[in-house]
């Protein structure tokens, strides 16, 4: 069952969900980042910088070292995808540009995830290290199941637009099914070594999660000064795309204790994202009551 899903229904999840987010796009919402370039140059310098940066910080406070440090810096490298789309449209924040963001994020990260992902290899495994990026094949494979499907959702959406809209729901279930199997198959795997795994990377990921989404929101009010834009940053700086995270640690690197991070990281972002839009929507409520009273 691990070699399966490691093999094609991985790839096949990732390729599903890049088809979903194509589905989802016009030519529009790339025009948007140069109608809005201030929002935008925040959000991905945030996501481009910051996120790694406090990756980091948080591998070192939290002790991790060898492959849970590999695989958790490869998260951190990874864009927004589908989930903080999802959720500034709940959180009633800038979908637009959370849609721009993801996508242009996606296309850069094909170049750095190679790049910077080596150095996460030599760096916390050690230049005698059995596990390797290869730069141009990676970017081939990332090229050929992030980007290239992406543009066949936008081809779908635009010659057949009411196919599209009514797929795209049915295509995100799917790829969250497969994902929720992964991470099952993952555990099963390790064996007895999940729980130590879990207890040393659980801490790790609930910090990045969270660090990441308050500075994101104190960044993007700070320099953009606009309450739906700022939960859009907040949003796409704290919610990683954990299913590429996988496809890079578990496909590539063959490493399923890489995989630990991002798997534990992909759980917790439902839980912080659900508690960040129930607290904006209870913001927006008491505003609109006072607005009334006064």
């Amino acid at each position: 069952m691990y070699q399966a899903l490691v093999g094609i229904g991985l790839p096949v999840a990732l390729i599903l969900i890049m088809i979903g987010v194509g589905l989802s796009l016009t030519f529009n919402d790339f025009t948007r980042v140069f109608m809005q370039p201030r929002a935008f140059l925040v959000g991905i310098t945030c996501q481009m910088l910051l996120l790694p940066i406090v990756a980091v910080l948080i591998i070192d406070l939290a002790g991790l070292s060898g492959e849970l440090a590999i695989g958790f810096f490869i998260l951190a490298l990874c864009p927004g995808g589908t989930t903080s789309n999802l959720y500034s449209l709940l959180a009633r924040a800038d979908v637009g540009l959370s849609i721009s963001l993801t996508t242009i994020a996606g296309f850069i990260t094909t170049f750095t995830i190679p790049l910077l992902g080596n150095w996460a290899i030599y760096h916390y495994a050690g230049e005698n290290s059995q596990f390797e990026l290869p730069v141009l094949i990676t970017w081939v494979k990332l090229m050929a199941i992030t980007i290239i499907p992406t543009l066949i959702g936008m081809g779908i959406r635009m010659q057949w637009h009411g196919f599209a809209e009514r797929a795209e729901p049915y295509v995100s279930k799917l790829s969250a099914a497969i994902l929720a199997l992964m991470i099952v198959s993952i555990g099963l795997q390790l064996g007895e070594k999940v729980l130590t795994y879990l207890l040393q990377a659980g801490f790790a990921a609930l910090a990045l999660n969270v660090v990441t989404m308050i500075l994101g929101y104190l960044v993007g009010k700070w320099l953009v000064d606009n309450e739906q834009q700022a939960r859009t940053i907040c949003l796409e700086v704290g919610l990683q795309n954990g299913t590429l995270a996988l496809l890079v640690t578990v496909t590539i690197l063959d490493s399923a204790t890489m995989s630990i991070g991002p798997s534990v990281y992909s759980l917790l972002m439902f839980v912080t994202a659900s508690l960040f839009t129930m607290a904006v929507l209870r913001k927006d409520k008491t505003a609109q009551c006072k607005a009334v009273t006064s």
